[in-house]
């Protein structure tokens, strides 16, 4: 750490010590920071804050019931209500707002490469989920950009790519739930199939949920595991390892939001 961030880091936590320990997480609202592209938040936590260190960054797209030009729409769940709850993600969450229509994975990757540019981002430990439509999302942008992405869950949707062959060069995690009436277990289905008969499955995870409904997957946002899960990938790893140590059951939904600190203080919210 240079002279001047040490210099930084002191003043902060003497300033913390003044305020008994205030907590410094914040939430930024971006708009109309990239021509043409999407709005999105950005999360930092509290230890970024302090230590201003390279940080992973996890990427969630939302589904298609979040879709709108009211960038808030996008805090209804996934990783930024899961914060609100108490769960305590140690990353950049950056959260795009896509205002109808499927995914972009270049939209994606230009909001990507503008966090990496204005905030402390660690390269090799990006993260990509996403449930219904950001599931296809997820799966679209991981297989466009897979030497970006250190690994991706993909929450019951689908692929859209005509070459999918770049999904089998990352740790991918595909769940869908058998009872889905809205985005068939089917679409999950056909990808590792495809997967699997070209051979690319020997990173690949999957699990087909019985009798789970579509919107019972969204509690896998909410759970330590399925953090735990992501973060213990890195694109520095040349094998490109996909953990299977780590498991996430259908029987964990129901204890989902069972570990999280009730009293934590909601993130400061900061939208000029």
């Amino acid at each position: 750490m240079g002279t001047i961030r040490r210099i930084l880091f002191t003043v902060l936590l003497c300033l913390a010590a003044a305020e008994g320990f205030a907590q410094y997480d914040y939430l930024h609202a971006n708009r109309k920071v990239i021509p043409g592209g999407y709005d999105f938040w950005v999360y930092t936590p509290e230890d970024y804050f302090y230590t201003q260190e390279e940080t992973p960054c996890i990427i969630f797209l939302h589904g298609a019931s979040l879709c709108s030009s009211n960038l808030n729409r996008s805090r209804r769940y996934g990783p930024l209500d899961a914060i609100v709850r108490g769960r305590q993600i140690p990353a950049l969450v950056v959260v795009p707002q896509n205002p109808g229509g499927a995914w972009n994975p270049k939209k994606v990757n230009d909001v990507l490469e503008w966090t990496k540019e204005h905030y402390k981002m660690d390269s090799t430990r990006v993260y990509v989920i996403g449930m219904s439509l950001g599931g296809y999302g997820t799966m679209d942008f991981a297989g466009t950009y897979p030497e970006k992405v250190a690994a991706a869950m993909a929450l019951c949707g689908g692929c859209s790519l005509k070459d999918q062959t770049g999904l089998g060069q990352l740790p991918l995690w595909i769940i869908h739930g058998t009872a889905d009436r809205a985005v068939s277990v089917r679409q999950s289905q056909t990808v590792v199939e495809g997967l699997k008969v070209k051979g690319l499955d020997t990173r690949l995870r999957y699990d087909w949920w019985k009798g789970a409904s579509h919107g019972a997957l969204a509690r896998v946002l909410y759970m330590t595991k399925t953090y735990e899960w992501l973060f213990s990938h890195s694109t520095r790893d040349p094998e490109r390892n996909v953990n299977t140590v780590i498991d996430i059951q259908q029987g964990d939904l129901k204890n989902a939001y069972g570990d999280m600190i009730r009293d934590y203080a909601d993130p400061e919210v900061i939208d000029d």
